[in-house]
């Protein structure tokens, strides 16, 4: 099984519905997120972005925000970022020696735009709906090859 953290900045937009998207899409996955910033712990999601998910088949409800900690190096096998600061501020806290790869959730490295921001959570929703689909299937083309 694969353990993966998705990791945006509070944890109330971009990561809760990367974890939820990819969960619904891949329920054999161990999943959760995080936030590099404290600003949010405890808090479901962000109202807007639980409101665009809805209709698509997402409960982001049950999601509260928690921060990220050294010790997820230990705890997942990958971790995702949603943009380059969040990357930069992981990788800020690796153990030494970990390995644990951290990458940014787009193929092409471009950030997940901020909803919070912006206020595009339709444009922010169909993005992570399209990345899950592609960890998922590299996801499973790492798992073909591994057999």
């Amino acid at each position: 099984m694969h353990r993966i953290l998705f990791v945006c900045l509070g944890n109330i937009c971009r990561s809760p519905t990367a974890e939820a998207v990819t969960r619904a899409k891949a329920p054999h996955l161990a999943l959760d997120s995080a936030g590099t910033a404290g600003y949010h712990i405890g808090n479901p999601p962000y109202g807007p972005m639980q409101s665009a998910a809805r209709p698509r088949g997402y409960d982001l409800s049950g999601l509260r925000a928690r921060q990220f900690s050294p010790n997820d190096f230990n705890s997942f096998d990958m971790i995702v970022a949603m943009d380059a600061d969040n990357l930069r501020d992981i990788e800020a806290q690796r153990p030494a020696g970990n390995t644990t790869p951290v990458t940014i959730f787009t193929p092409d490295g471009a950030p997940v735009p901020d909803p919070y921001y912006t206020r595009d959570f339709d444009g922010c929703l169909d993005l992570i709906e399209d990345c899950a689909d592609r960890l998922i299937a590299g996801l499973s083309r790492t798992d073909d090859a591994t057999r």
